[in-house]
């Protein structure tokens, strides 16, 4: 994509990429490069998947896009217009939650709402409480608004600065890793809040190093590996880039997978009663016979979907971090 025309700017139109970013590299001082001519594109109205391992450079995307580092190269639009140069017009559109929230531990999370809503100086004094309490019952926070912030749990934490960020409508929601510190029913209910978030129209831009929690809520993904980006695109796309998984379930587990690799099956692991492996090119059928031939029992013989995990191992050759 171009760069968007005067008139496309200036026109008052949504742009179709909230986010573009152009060869945007970041070189900090010593050398290390933390992001390498990256070229990143992300639909409006889309749930996008910031992927990579800590350390692959996502916190120094957002921080650049954000206006609060600037790139040694490159360009970044956030909602058309040049970060950080148009930051006074495009900052009051976006919500962040970026390397978890900055509260004031002697305030309740009420409070904390309420001094975050003051700072804002487009935001209505009138309805300030009325909007702060709209933002605890979203992030499900209403029962412990009266607890000082130092008490709260890490995820408690997390919830109440997605709460600030919600405070006003937004355009755009850029969350770094939001389900960090959360159990498995928070981090239910923050990716509940982020589907949620999608249907209303809000455009959200989302980093994590947990690939299930991206197959799980985003519509589109970007892969980043040590600073470069590796795949963009569809999440159902991006899976469908690999190859599945041949799973045998068998009470002979170790007959199968000799069986297996001599039908020249590749990667065979068995685990408990599931054997899998990579799917050879021949008929799934021949290999079901000559299991059957064997004398192995199986019980069933199915070609699972490539997950986003294997599109990534596909990618760049290195396993994932999965779960955190």
């Amino acid at each position: 994509m171009g760069e968007p025309s005067a008139t496309e700017q200036d026109s008052g139109e949504a742009p179709a990429h909230v986010i573009a970013t152009r060869g945007l590299t970041k070189r900090y001082r010593g050398g290390q490069l933390a992001v390498d001519g990256l070229d990143l594109t992300v639909p409006a109205g889309s749930v996008f998947g910031f992927l990579g391992p800590n350390g692959s450079g996502k916190t120094t995307t957002i921080r650049m896009l954000m206006g609060l580092i600037e790139p040694t190269s490159g360009t970044a639009r956030v909602l058309g217009r040049p970060m950080p140069r148009a930051g006074r017009t495009v900052l009051p559109q976006v919500g962040a939650l970026i390397e978890g929230p900055a509260l004031y531990g002697f305030l309740s999370g009420r409070d904390n709402l309420l001094r975050y809503d003051a700072a804002d100086p487009t935001a209505d004094p009138r309805t300030r409480r009325t909007r702060v309490a709209a933002a605890l019952d979203r992030v499900g926070l209403t029962a412990a608004a009266g607890k000082k912030a130092r008490a709260y749990s890490l995820g408690m934490k997390q919830r109440l600065g997605l709460a600030a960020a919600l405070l006003q409508p937004r355009r755009l929601l850029v969350l770094d890793e939001p389900t960090n510190g959360l159990d498995p029913q928070g981090m239910r209910e923050i990716r509940a809040l982020i589907r949620e978030l999608a249907s209303d129209g809000t455009t959200v831009f989302l980093s994590s190093h947990l690939l299930d929690e991206i197959e799980q809520v985003c519509t589109h993904a970007a892969v980043m590996a040590q600073g470069r980006l590796i795949t963009q695109g569809e999440v159902a796309d991006l899976a469908a880039g690999a190859r599945g998984r041949l799973v045998v379930t068998t009470p002979d587990p170790g007959e199968a997978a000799r069986l297996l690799k001599e039908q020249g099956v590749g990667d065979v692991t068995a685990d408990g009663d599931r054997v899998t492996g990579e799917p050879p090119e021949r008929d799934l059928a021949e290999i079901n016979a000559a299991l059957v031939t064997a004398g192995v029992r199986v019980r069933g013989l199915t070609l699972e979907r490539a997950s986003l995990e294997d599109a990534f191992v596909a990618l760049t050759g290195e396993g994932f971090d999965v779960a955190g």
